[in-house]
């Protein structure tokens, strides 16, 4: 064996779109150092530019990580392409409403992508995150496994946050699921949720407002200061862990359900065992009649959706 041969090969890392969540998120991965390799990708070339120049120019104090703003032919050797491209959510705007804008777009990076890497892990985080990991796969013609959407991570994320604060617990030690759209038709799988092990005991109206507040908080931060990113990039950076570091990790993101409580053909937010082949299992967790129906409503919703689009 070579000298060359023995060295293992470095892990690439493509981000595509340096808006509030792509650069973010390229931040945080450069400071937990998840890659050795991190490529910048933005239709305006100069911006993709300046965030590369800033961070390299932070290398003296974190180091072991190469980093430039490129171009689509940087996607060949990459381990996992992150799409954050995309018109921004604007204030008082669904998700949903992004779809027409947003699945134009990304035809047109599917197939720059796919020029050049045909072995790589796609990772979409633009919104309507769902139907855009759906129309990323049918585009692509890549494995589902290895095209995955953010989710219901960040959103499961929120909910373990508002009961760890309503208990005054680490919402680190809260067991809770978030499932389904990542928007308005996400549910909360409260027959589930759990301290280490106990049920949560929150009377109708709490649970109510807690999970009001999970699934508006997205509104709230747009509201305030114009678009979310420090959570979400956490929440990518997770994903990108569990991938490159084969972690066969339980995380709520979104994949291409196939006969999930009945549900096919869409994709949605669920409990998914993530490696370095992406997705290796959906677990199907158990789910009380009324938390099932609101599942097959969230589903039906983006089948109405994406039946509109032109894939």
């Amino acid at each position: 064996m070579t000298v060359s041969e023995s060295v293992s090969k470095p892990h690439r890392v493509v981000v595509i779109g340096t808006g509030a969540v792509g650069s973010t998120t390229a931040y945080t991965l450069l400071l937990h150092k998840r890659m050795s390799e991190l490529v910048f990708i933005d239709a305006n070339h100069n911006k993709a530019l300046g965030e590369a120049l800033d961070m390299n120019h932070g290398l003296p104090f974190v180091g072991g990580v190469k980093l430039w703003a490129g171009d689509y032919s940087d996607c060949k050797d990459a381990d996992i392409i992150i799409i954050a491209a995309g018109s921004n959510q604007r204030p008082g705007e669904t998700r949903i409403d992004l779809l027409n804008r947003n699945s134009a777009i990304f035809e047109d990076i599917i197939s720059n992508i796919t020029k050049y890497n045909n072995s790589g892990i796609l990772l979409i985080a633009t919104n309507p995150v769902d139907i855009l990991s759906y129309v990323s796969w049918k585009k692509s013609g890549w494995p589902s496994n290895r095209v995955i959407g953010s989710g219901t991570l960040l959103d499961s994320a929120r909910f373990r946050y508002l009961i760890g604060k309503e208990k005054g617990i680490d919402p680190r030690s809260i067991h809770a699921h978030i499932i389904g759209e990542h928007g308005d038709s996400e549910l909360p799988v409260w027959s589930l949720s759990n301290i280490a092990g106990a049920p949560l005991d929150f009377e109708e109206d709490k649970q109510n407002e807690i999970f009001e507040n999970t699934k508006n908080a997205a509104y709230e931060i747009i509201n305030a200061k114009g678009s979310t990113s420090y959570a979400i990039a956490l929440a990518l950076d997770r994903i990108v862990a569990a991938i490159l570091q084969n972690e066969h990790a339980v995380l709520n993101v979104s994949s291409l359900l196939e006969d999930y409580h009945g549900i096919s053909d869409v994709y949605l937010g669920v409990p998914a065992i993530v490696g370095r082949d992406g997705i290796q299992a959906k677990l199907p967790i158990p789910m009380n009649e009324h938390e099932e129906q609101l599942l097959r409503a969230s589903a039906q919703k983006l089948k109405d959706q994406i039946a509109q689009l032109d894939i």
